[in-house]
């Protein structure tokens, strides 16, 4: 039986942290992955999760917005300090807020939008974890915000809380000389606050522990031992396509996702078919298509900070659309939701299973899917303006295809893609073909729920 990756883990971050002149935190996979990926090739990009929202002109206060930026960090350990790696062992060195609040100057010529693009494309490789950026149109009459943290620092359920708390004290700013009601401080967070997110993090890793045995491998291997292999990386110069589709509700709505994941599936099988990037002799093999998944373990308190993993599905290339059944989903959400009982192994034992199991995948995503619920996470409210959400097109990706969902009052889908590995016909007839897969799957479940 091998090794546990993420027990190797804690031995050698228990080794380090014992005798450190400064207190260590543990970090989570998700964290380590960030963590290495960055340390290997230092002239890669940080992983960066933005917000963007536009105000009308000469709503920030960019000293007001910086004070509640700070205090909010200051409650919260993933956000003071820095990523470190000692003697090899990546961990969080607890400190002060990590934040920066900045005006962004747009050049003669040029948008906001492209402002905040060049300046996040310049995140510095150690931090801070979480900046604001504000940049202002300069014949128009909005300025854009951009709410950007260090993926290593945030998940979905952060973004939500961090988003309530920096408008709350914006607003409370000048009121409430206090220290937070954990004891935190401008100096760093408090006891409470150290407490609760150690005890989230390793309740995280004993879940990841306890899923790299060898039920959870044999899983993997039988699951994604098919992968093609085909060739998926990072993208640097990317173009984006949006659809707004009807929200769903019902039976509709519970098949968003693995509807998501075959329309994605279908559509990266177009691409890098159309690219040549599927090997000879791969045919209809699989294609590595990554989601993030998680949340906080059971009873570990609600920490700000990086609590999921990226779970694989392989992507196989389906019939015409109008080849399908209506029921035709069923089966790829029953072993959906069988991945999902072993959503926490982590990647890197994932990857080791497929690898085992006879694939030559060497653990590069070829395509990328997100999925968020927007009545989870409130727009920015400064001084009692909501922003209204908005995005940028691109953006560095980590796949060659990045499909994000974001579901709220509509099913907003954006499209983005590698422009130097697919033409842009290529990724205009995918993204056809993707739209008409998930509009066939959600209007069918639609008429299945209209029968019962």
């Amino acid at each position: 039986m091998h090794a546990s990756i993420t027990a190797a883990y804690l031995a050698r971050y228990r080794s380090a942290a014992a005798d450190a002149p400064v207190e260590l935190l543990p970090l989570t996979g998700a964290q380590r992955r960030f963590l290495i990926t960055r340390r290997l090739a230092p002239q890669s990009r940080s992983d960066v999760v933005p917000l963007f929202f536009a105000y009308p002109r000469g709503t920030v206060d960019q000293e007001r917005l910086a004070r509640a930026a700070a205090r909010v960090a200051a409650r919260h350990p993933a956000l003071c300090g820095g990523f470190a790696t000692v003697r090899g062992t990546p961990v969080l060195r607890v400190g002060g807020p990590s934040v920066e609040a900045a005006r962004i100057v747009v050049a003669p010529g040029g948008t906001a939008r492209e402002a905040l693009r060049e300046a996040l494309l310049d995140w510095p490789a150690d931090g801070p974890a979480l900046r604001l950026l504000v940049a202002q149109e300069p014949d128009g009459d909005e300025e854009l915000l951009a709410l950007a943290l260090d993926h290593a620092a945030c998940d979905e359920q952060s973004l939500g809380a961090l988003s309530a708390e920096i408008g709350a004290a914006y607003e409370q700013d000048g009121t409430d000389g206090s220290d937070g009601p954990d004891g935190s401080s401008s100096a760093g967070p408090g006891p409470q606050a150290l407490a609760d997110y150690r005890q989230a993090v390793e309740l995280q890793l004993a879940a990841e522990n306890a899923a790299g045995g060898p039920a959870a491998q044999a899983h993997w291997g039988r699951r994604l031992g098919g992968l093609t292999g085909a060739g998926g990386g990072a993208a640097t110069s990317t173009g984006m396509l949006t659809e707004r589709l009807p929200a769903a509700d019902g039976a509709a709505r519970r098949a968003v996702f693995p509807a998501l994941l075959d329309a994605v599936g279908t559509a990266a099988h177009r691409l890098h078919r159309a690219s040549g990037a599927l090997r000879p002799g791969a045919g209809g093999g699989a294609l590595a298509l990554g989601y993030p998944w998680g949340g906080r373990p059971p009873g570990a308190p609600a920490a700000l900070g990086c609590f999921l993993n990226t779970l694989v599905h392989p992507a196989a290339p389906g019939p015409a659309v109008a080849d399908r059944a209506d029921t035709g989903l069923d089966d790829l959400a029953d072993a959906w939701w069988d991945d999902l009982d072993h959503a926490d192994t982590p990647f890197d034992e994932v990857v080791r299973a497929a690898r085992t199991a006879g694939s030559p995948w060497s653990g590069a995503l070829d395509a990328m899917l997100t999925l968020e619920d927007l009545h989870r996470r409130p727009p920015l409210v400064l001084g009692g303006v909501p922003g209204r959400e908005t995005h940028l097109a691109g953006r560095p990706l980590a796949a060659p295809l990045a499909v994000s969902a974001s579901h709220g009052d509509d099913l907003l889908v954006r499209f983005a893609w590698d422009r130097d590995r697919f033409p842009e016909a290529d990724a205009h007839a995918a993204f056809d073909g993707l739209l008409a897969v998930l509009r066939h799957h959600l209007h069918a479940r639609h008429r299945l729920d209209s029968h019962v």
